[in-house]
């Protein structure tokens, strides 16, 4: 078993910043960090962002994906949100991923620069989804082939499904940090997620971070369910 300490992000999957800001307030005490994507970005802007992190730490995961100027650019406008996790396409290359190192550098202090993840395969595909889009190989594969390429270009860590974690650890070793959607308690939905494992099992796998929206959100409960992953990877 894994030695690191996982530790929880809350996805909050709306475009209602009121209920954004009560799952938030909710999972306060059990929650890492907070996510907020495209859903509610589009929705309500980046300082409705802002606003609903709040003092949480922020993992805006908007997957950027562009030519290296654009990226470059749109990461210079987010000093203001403060995120403290940021997500780009590691399928941009090489040239993208180092333009938004570069421009994180340059855009946010030392003490405030947020990690740059590249995302490497989503989680809702599988390998018949990878061979329609022309990739032939594995899913393993692509992910391993994409984060070795973002960490050599500038990247401080992946996002990738619980079940690439073992094989980006033996081919990078314990430098990225690694975040892991797709996770779902033991029961719950599995949803459109189709690479998945339950907390403890990703904190086997060695995840530095793992993301849950809607087995939290939509709970009964939100709070105890956000306790109840937190002592999940706890024990």
């Amino acid at each position: 078993m894994s030695g690191r300490s996982t530790r929880l992000i809350v996805a909050l999957d709306t475009k209602d910043t009121a209920q954004a800001m009560r799952w938030r307030a909710e999972s306060a005490g059990h929650a890492g960090a907070v996510k907020l994507g495209l859903e509610f970005t589009y929705a309500r802007g980046l300082e409705a962002v802002r606003d609903v992190a709040g003092d949480s730490p922020l993992f805006l995961d908007l997957k950027l994906h562009d030519i290296p100027n654009t990226v470059a650019s749109a990461i210079g406008s987010l000093k203001a949100v403060r995120p403290a996790m940021l997500t780009i396409h590691a399928a941009g290359g090489r040239a993208m991923i180092a333009a938004a190192r570069q421009a994180i550098d340059g855009t946010f202090p030392d003490g405030a620069r947020p990690l740059l993840l590249a995302v490497t395969v989503l989680t809702s595909m599988d390998t018949q989804a990878m061979h329609e889009i022309g990739v032939e190989g594995s899913v393993e594969a692509q992910v391993v082939r994409l984060g070795q390429l973002a960490m050599e270009s500038g990247a401080d860590g992946l996002v990738c499904s619980s079940h690439e974690i073992a094989p980006l650890r033996a081919a990078l070793g314990e430098a990225p940090v690694l975040v892991v959607p797709g996770i779902r308690p033991a029961g719950s939905v599995v949803g459109d997620q189709k690479r998945i494992m339950t907390p403890a099992q990703a904190r086997a796998a060695g995840a530095d971070w793992i993301v849950v929206g809607r087995p939290i959100t939509r709970a009964a409960d939100p709070a105890a369910a956000a306790a109840a992953i937190a002592a999940e990877l706890s024990d």
